[in-house]
């Protein structure tokens, strides 16, 4: 209700939701399905569970960290099976030109919402854009049950296979039994133990109430940040400004100077009792994706990748303590 889905399937975690999406989606071996590098390294996991291909594509640039809608454009081949789509922080992808060229190809679009749960573009909650939605309840998301997921989708038939996936293929479940609902049950696909606990959903019910204010609280300090590094700190470049829609501003990512020694400059914010940390490390640099790497050219994702930092955001900041990062980001810069 809260997103305006038909149908939202909860899942143990969002790696099962993007691993179950992929499967609804139809992708198997032989089949490719377009992704950014510049993403936690599950979702080209799941695709690879599936038995197909990861083909990365680049980002839009400096003030848009989501995939690149020219470079889907340019990765599609015969074998492209899917796009999914990473909302970078909770600030929308390009929805309406990349589902406009999804239908152009017969393309699935999946949606990795995990830092998007209470975004909007145009009036329509971020995850039920595409045709499967999936979100992370994991514990530093902006609504948590320590660890969960969701999926959501408008189509009766994805959501069909998603209920049967979730629970090991079975055609009735435990509570229908418990219920008398059924007496005994058949197994019809191959399916996975992916159900969330009653403990976990009963926090999420609690925590899905506390959502909107949070997110607000979130944009109202997201929006001090911007105002206050842009008088404190001018060369730092804050993403995603005038960017379209509603964010649930689930990280605050910066862009330090080109140049700048990234690993002093996080150490001297952690001698000033300030962590900070990266999101993410493109995935093309990581061991099990190097046989991949020679064969992409992603000079925004390496770009921004090596410049990007993430600063402290969540609810109970006060906005004073955004002042006093940002005032340690200033001495942050100050040369040795």
């Amino acid at each position: 209700a809260y997103i305006g889905a038909k149908h939202a399937i909860a899942v143990t975690n969002a790696t099962a939701a993007l691993h179950m999406s992929c499967l609804a989606a139809g992708l198997g071996p032989g089949d490719e399905a377009i992704v950014p590098s510049l993403t936690f390294v599950a979702t080209a996991n799941a695709i690879r569970y599936t038995g197909a291909t990861p083909v990365f594509a680049d980002i839009a640039g400096e003030q848009d960290l989501n995939i690149s809608y020219h470079s889907i454009d340019k990765s599609i081949t015969d074998r492209t099976r899917a796009i999914l789509v990473v909302h970078y922080g909770g600030y929308a992808c390009d929805m309406p030109s990349i589902m406009e060229l999804a239908h152009e190809h017969g393309l699935k679009v999946i949606e990795d919402a995990a830092h998007a749960i209470g975004s909007e573009l145009g009036g329509i909650k971020l995850g039920i854009w595409g045709d499967l939605g999936c979100y992370s309840f994991f514990s530093n998301k902006n609504m948590t049950t320590g660890e969960g997921g969701m999926i959501v989708t408008n189509d009766d038939d994805h959501a069909r296979r998603l209920q049967l996936l979730r629970s090991h293929g079975m055609t009735s479940l435990t509570w229908d039994r418990h219920k008398g609902h059924a007496w005994s049950y058949d197994v019809v696909d191959l399916g996975y133990n992916y159900r969330i606990d009653e403990i976990r959903a009963a926090l999420g019910k609690v925590q899905l109430g506390k959502l909107p204010a949070n997110n607000e609280r979130r944009r109202h300090l997201t929006q001090i940040y911007r105002d206050t590094l842009q008088e404190l700190t001018p060369q730092v470049v804050v993403p995603f400004a005038h960017h379209p829609g509603i964010s649930a501003a689930h990280i605050m990512p910066v862009l330090l100077p080109a140049g700048t020694n990234r690993s002093g400059f996080m150490e001297s914010m952690k001698t000033q009792g300030i962590q900070t940390s990266i999101h993410c490390p493109p995935i093309l640099t990581f061991t099990a994706y190097a046989a991949e790497n020679a064969k992409y050219s992603l000079p925004n994702t390496e770009d921004i990748a090596a410049r990007e930092i993430t600063l402290p955001l969540y609810p109970g900041m006060s906005d004073g303590d955004v002042l006093s990062v940002a005032k340690a980001i200033m001495h942050a810069l100050v040369p040795a």
